[in-house]
């Protein structure tokens, strides 16, 4: 089975709000919200595969040192497994705004499970609540 490796980050704004993105019509696990992020490149390490796509899909900056290592998925899907390490991020230079057509929402932690998730992303809810 395939492992892809992809890097997400839960940015956290100053009420403690974590940003979610929902993928867009036309993608896999359309509708479903997911902490922003995307796959990792050839050659590029999870950190900067972040900083890149934080700025492709919400053009915002943030920088490797702002990138706290938080916890990761490991999950199986049909075709391939996951292999998701989530950041942390409290501090990066712009306002987050949707590059791709995807709906964003700042979410307060005790209403992240309101929020329809792909199966990887449920078991990192708790992990992110109880360490906010």
């Amino acid at each position: 089975m395939k492992v892809v490796l992809v890097s997400a980050v839960a940015l956290i704004d100053v009420d403690g709000r974590v940003l979610l993105a929902q993928r867009p019509e036309g993608k896999s696990m359309a509708g479903l919200w997911e902490f922003p992020g995307g796959k990792v490149e050839t050659g590029e390490t999870p950190e900067a595969a972040l900083i890149r796509e934080l700025d492709e899909e919400l053009g915002i900056n943030t920088w490797q040192s702002c990138l706290a290592p938080l916890t990761f998925a490991s999950h199986s899907y049909d075709d391939f497994h996951l292999l998701m390490p989530l950041f942390a991020c409290r501090k990066w230079d712009g306002i987050p705004q949707s590059k791709e057509g995807q709906k964003l929402a700042w979410a307060r932690p005790n209403e992240l499970r309101n929020y329809p998730m792909p199966a990887a992303d449920i078991p990192l809810i708790p992990i992110l609540r109880d360490w906010l």
